[in-house]
């Protein structure tokens, strides 16, 4: 893996010329917007890419998006790959052994999930604390290649503590409103039963979706401080009366992605 990880980075940093990132940004179902704020952009789409995974879901461009924010060189990816998609958790998290190799330092991962804590509406921005790995699944399994990272790397503080004081602080000086919470990642591809939901949220989860936790796992493991923004899009089984769908899902993303990515480029200026 670690020879497909250098060729797929070498790839990358041939295509990206004078650009040298060290924040990347991973952006959720619908919320794609903030690639807009860059400047200078280059675009490199993960097909090009030797060894990429392929996105397959709706409200996910599937690119690496390259530019500047003030100045500052910012990686971003317009889409990201899910377990339930039927990749391996290595594939799932391939993209950020990448990073690490093209020098990423600092990781902003976002996205839409459904609310159990029942102060939050559809459209709530929640800094996320903490999380809870319910994949029945871990993409540190396996063989350790110590090129990468140690063999038990400590969670203690998956969500950079500094970078959520950071974003607290940055959120009051413009007005944002956020909430924070603990996540819940579960393999998905349906909504959670009503039951699953009770049973989630009296694990202490205050939202509950299908990605974000794998790669926030194996960004500690390769040594990037990672900062956690989900967008709460819905609220979970048993709390909202309607039916679900992925659809609706984007659509208030999209409406809420107009605050996320103020604060998320407000952040990155000052991180």
């Amino acid at each position: 893996m670690y020879d497909k990880v250098v060729e797929s980075a070498k790839y990358i940093g041939d295509k990206i010329g004078n650009f040298n990132p060290k924040i990347a940004v991973i952006l959720g179902s619908g919320l794609g917007n903030l690639v807009d704020v860059l400047e200078d952009k280059e675009y490199i789409n993960y097909e090009e890419i030797p060894n990429f995974p392929q996105s397959t879901v709706e409200g996910h461009e599937g690119r690496l998006v390259l530019g500047k924010l003030k100045g500052i060189d910012v990686l971003a990816m317009q889409g990201r790959f899910h377990y339930y998609e039927g990749y391996t958790m290595k594939e799932v998290t391939y993209p950020v052994y990448v990073m690490q190799q093209l020098g990423i330092e600092k990781l902003i991962v976002t996205n839409a999930c459904g609310g159990i804590n029942t102060d939050f509406n559809p459209g709530t921005l929640m800094l996320i604390k903490d999380f809870i790995n319910l994949f029945g699944d871990n993409p540190l399994i396996g063989v350790n290649d110590k090129r990468f990272g140690t063999r038990f790397p400590d969670m203690s503080e998956p969500y950079k503590l500094e970078l959520i004081d950071k974003a607290k602080l940055l959120a009051d000086e413009i007005g944002i409103d956020y909430k924070e919470g603990v996540y819940a990642g579960c393999t998905g591809p349906y909504y959670e039963t009503a039951a699953e939901i009770v049973a989630i949220g009296g694990q202490g989860a205050d939202a509950v979706g299908m990605s974000t936790i794998p790669e926030t796992i194996v960004a500690n493991y390769l040594g990037i401080d990672v900062l956690g923004i989900a967008c709460i899009t819905n609220m979970a089984t048993g709390i909202q009366k309607h039916k679900h769908s992925h659809e609706k899902v984007v659509e208030i993303a999209k409406k809420a992605s107009a605050d996320l990515c103020t604060w998320v480029a407000k952040i990155i200026e000052n991180i």
